[in-house]
């Protein structure tokens, strides 16, 4: 491992970690529920955040409306009528700063709701720091990671390196329910030669996202008074069908599964997370509801993923006499995350791998991540990128969602190397 230069050690030392507690308290305090007042304000708080450090900042209001409508639009599964486009760029002090950033860091914003607050050892939008970890909603998905990134780059700006290209910082919002806030930084034009998603990763290097789909199954049956159940046909029932369907292609769909995701159990999994039927105690159902989530295998296309889903349904619904007569309905409501990957031999992984080694003191694993994000995005849009953050994603969600403060800090410091190593590549 090489040593570290007299200015990455300087740039290192310039990190600041009261800065980052303090802007983490700051940013967990805003209730950014995506959709909610609060989705705004954590963007204008990025704004000003950027603006006190110096950055060339471009902060835009989203036409929600017509963005929606581009035939490209990822979705999305909450209601807005405002949305907020952030980017600050440090520029160039040396050399030529017209050409796109050498480097992005993108992190959003946005959060899910609390769930239960009784559940929660304390307020979720009060950060608790207790035992070495950070405690408060969106802690870990995501703020952690975009208050690391803007410490990195802002402690770039304060050292006297000259930078011979410009640094971005992406701060985004609706990436929770597809990605609203990445797409419209793209779509106004925002690139740089490589970009790092700072989700968290727990210590490893993602360069590979599988996708995930919402679906909404439809199961019809006959209604009747409970008393003569016999007479009609209760969609709960023929539910099972449709389970039995869809363990089967979730088996199916989890053989020959590549080896950046052997270490998931079921790296595409396939799970119904909400379920309506009936509208009176005593009605056999004529109807049930079912929406989850779906699985997109790397190199999938939507389309493809959607067929098979569909093609599996129907088949095995087919074979029961009322199902076969009385055809399960399906849609794609929601956000539409797309798998998305880093070209093999791309040198930011290696940057990222070195970058931690110097860090940490030991190179990171390289997995790949189950679940969807902006990764695609930036991929689709010709920006490399992967994903290295602070967090383990079975906290992001969670009740007393939590995050390990020294893993902030390294990671803030990993972005700073990264950084520095960027925008000086070409002096």
């Amino acid at each position: 491992m090489k040593e570290l230069t007299t200015l990455e050690r300087r740039v290192l030392d310039l990190v600041d970690d009261d800065a980052i507690l303090t802007d983490l308290a700051t940013l967990v305090a805003i209730p950014s529920v995506g959709g909610g007042d609060g989705e705004v304000a954590a963007q204008q708080w990025c704004v000003e955040r950027l603006n006190a450090s110096g950055f060339d900042v471009d902060g835009w209001e989203i036409d929600v409306a017509e963005l929606s409508a581009d035939p490209d639009f990822p979705g999305a599964e909450v209601e807005r009528e405002r949305a907020l486009g952030v980017v600050g760029v440090l520029p160039a002090s040396a050399g030529d700063s017209s050409g796109p950033p050498a480097l992005a860091f993108c992190g959003h914003t946005d959060v899910v709701p609390p769930g239960d607050v009784a559940g929660w050892s304390g307020d979720p939008y009060v950060l608790r720091v207790r035992d070495g970890r950070g405690y408060g909603r969106g802690v870990c998905d995501m703020k952690a990671g975009v208050v690391a990134m803007i410490a990195a780059v802002d402690a770039v700006r304060r050292s006297d390196a000259r930078r011979a290209r410009p640094l971005a910082i992406h701060c985004v919002s609706g990436e929770e329910d597809g990605g609203l806030g990445a797409f419209a930084t793209l779509r106004r034009g925002h690139r740089a030669a490589a970009c790092v998603i700072t989700e968290p990763t727990a210590g490893a290097a993602i360069p590979t996202n599988a996708g995930s789909l919402t679906f909404r199954i439809e199961v019809p049956g006959l209604a009747t008074h409970g008393s003569q159940r016999w007479q009609g046909v209760s969609a709960v029932d023929k539910l099972d069908v449709v389970q039995q369907a869809l363990r089967q292609l979730e088996r199916d769909r989890n053989v020959d599964v590549p080896s950046e995701f052997a270490h998931l159990e079921v790296p595409w999994p396939l799970s119904i997370g909400m379920v309506h039927a009936g509208d009176w105690a005593s009605t056999v159902p004529d109807l049930l509801v079912a929406e989850g989530r779906y699985g997109v295998r790397p190199g999938e296309s939507v389309a493809d993923a959607r067929e098979a889903f569909e093609q599996a349904v129907a088949a095995h619904a087919g074979q029961d006499p009322w199902l076969r007569e009385h055809p399960v309905r399906i849609s794609w409501p929601g956000g539409v995350f797309a798998s998305g990957r880093l070209a093999a031999g791309h040198p930011l992984l290696a940057q990222v791998t070195d970058a931690v080694t110097q860090v940490r003191g030991r190179a990171p694993e390289v997995r790949g991540a189950p679940y969807g994000s902006d990764l695609r995005l930036y991929a689709a849009a010709g920006v490399p990128t992967l994903q290295y953050g602070p967090g383990r994603v079975e906290q992001a969600h969670a009740v007393d969602e939590s995050v390990e403060i020294s893993d902030v800090l390294a990671c803030a410091r990993v972005y700073a190397l990264l950084a520095l190593r960027a925008a000086v590549a070409a002096t």
